[in-house]
């Protein structure tokens, strides 16, 4: 196998995993966020809030790994 194709494979894997973690995680989250709004309606808004921050945490994370494996393949 050539140098080019173990890139353009291991930035398959890297988006692959990077997109299932943060669907995993996104998904995790809104979970609990609605169990807690659920136990608690009163703190909706707050709730709410926070897990709009750690949403966007966590997206930046993936679009993180998927500019590392962008970044495998132009540089080889």
């Amino acid at each position: 196998m050539t140098n080019l194709a173990l890139s353009f494979l291991s930035a398959g894997i890297g988006a692959g995993l990077s997109v299932l973690g943060v669907g995993v995680g996104i998904g995790r989250l809104a979970a609990s966020a609605l169990d807690a709004t659920g136990r608690q309606p009163a703190a909706t808004n707050d709730i709410r809030t926070t897990m709009l921050i750690a949403a966007a945490l966590i997206e930046g994370v993936g679009l993180l790994g998927l500019v590392v494996a962008i970044l495998l393949v132009t540089k080889s």
